[in-house]
């Protein structure tokens, strides 16, 4: 998957053997201001992860793979100005969470748009290509969790054609926090 769009980026899957730029923006992405809302996993522990941990992640989510794709905008000279990763969650099976899966659809997880290049149109682009992978793929819904403090993300999110479904997934992590699910339906 490769598309140019507006804006001097292209848009498109991650190779496997790109594993140390999909680290890069990832530790990037636990440093931004607002990490503690957007991921499960702090910059601490993904920083002392070993390289076979970012090889494998990129390689699961790799142009081709079955599970996962990693969506990547690549500005001029090669470099990664914001990524998503959409999870394969086939009917009958559980999430990430240990909850059931009761559809086939994918699952927006990991959004980072480095702070230059938001409000650009990057993050849109990113997203129609992922929800484009899941609907190729067969989906019948896209959808994501964020946190019911992320009111950017909320927003952005509706505004991309999601809504919320009304389910409420407790913070196991965190007592007393939750966060919501929204779906696109096809």
């Amino acid at each position: 998957m490769s598309s140019s769009v507006p804006g001097d980026y292209v848009i498109r899957s991650i190779r496997a053997d790109e594993w140390p730029a999909v680290k890069e923006l990832s530790l990037r992405a636990l440093r931004d201001p607002v990490a503690h809302l957007a991921y499960l996993e702090t910059y601490d522990v993904a920083v002392a992860r070993p390289d076979s941990f970012w090889q494998e992640r990129a390689a699961g989510g790799a142009e081709g793979a079955s599970g996962a794709q990693q969506i990547v905008a690549e500005g001029p000279g090669g470099s990664w100005l914001g990524s998503l990763t959409v999870l394969w969650e086939e009917a009958g099976t559980t999430d990430w969470a240990g909850f059931p899966v009761e559809r086939r659809q994918g699952h927006v997880v990991g959004v980072f748009v480095r702070p230059e290049w938001r409000g650009s149109g990057l993050a849109k682009a990113l997203f129609d290509a992922g929800v484009q992978w899941a609907w190729d793929r067969g989906a019948e819904r896209v959808r994501l969790i964020v946190h019911e403090d992320n009111g950017r993300a909320q927003g952005f999110y509706r505004k991309a054609g999601f809504v919320p479904t009304g389910v409420v997934v407790p913070m196991a992590r965190k007592p007393g926090e939750s966060e919501l699910e929204f779906a696109l339906e096809r």
